[in-house]
């Protein structure tokens, strides 16, 4: 019975790790059609995300197996409870990068960037597919310093989302309703990313530790 539980927990693992991919994916390809606008990557980003939330969904049925038929105390119950928890956020990272290709699929053959603010969006994105990176090695491997170093990363993409409010609330803001309301959304959807990582980062370590 044992053995098949460590069976399933690691099935569980690599389940997470491959969401954590998927997650990774969508949005390299959502911030290179909202970058681009490149209209058959943001397709794409869209179609992946509906498989992403599929296989979410998968995994959280195999957890809620395991906890009905295993019953897991102490530190398992905490993995399995935890693999739920991250589940949701992996899910939730597919979405907002697709939220991300939605709005590059609407403006085009237009683009959804404006020139004061096209370095800044770059540099999220960049951060944002780096951020997702270590998140699957963190689940891999489950390096404590890489946890403080997503956390630290996420700092950057703050600083960043702040930048585009100071943008677009300055005196000299000039651009149309449409622009204003399309950075607004991406900078948040992309700021959102990032605070998924970080909090997968925290469960991650917490189990390690079992410290907040």
């Amino acid at each position: 019975m044992r053995a098949v539980f460590q069976q399933e927990l690691s099935e569980v693992q690599s389940r997470l790790v491959e969401l954590a991919g998927g997650a990774r994916t969508i949005m390299q390809k959502a911030s290179g059609a909202f970058l681009n606008s490149d209209v058959s990557m943001a397709d794409e980003a869209l179609a992946l995300a509906d498989s992403h939330e599929e296989k979410a969904l998968d995994l959280d049925e195999l957890v809620i197996k395991i906890l009905a038929t295993q019953s897991p105390v102490a530190k398992d119950l905490r993995i399995v409870v935890s693999a739920l928890r991250m589940s949701a956020s992996l899910e939730r990272m597919g979405s907002l990068a697709s939220h991300i290709a939605a709005i590059a699929r609407y403006r085009y053959p237009g683009t959804a960037i404006p020139d004061a603010l096209r370095g800044t969006f770059e540099e999220m994105s960049k951060l944002d597919v780096e951020l997702a990176d270590k998140a699957v090695e963190l689940l891999k491997n489950t390096d404590l310093n890489l946890a403080r170093e997503i956390q630290a990363q996420d700092e950057a993409v703050d600083l960043l989302h702040r930048r585009v409010f100071d943008t677009v609330l300055a005196p000299d803001w000039s651009e149309n309703a449409m622009f204003t309301v399309d950075v607004t959304l991406a900078s948040r959807y992309f700021e959102r990313f990032a605070d998924h990582v970080v909090d997968i980062s925290a469960k991650v370590s917490f189990l390690q530790t079992g410290e907040w």
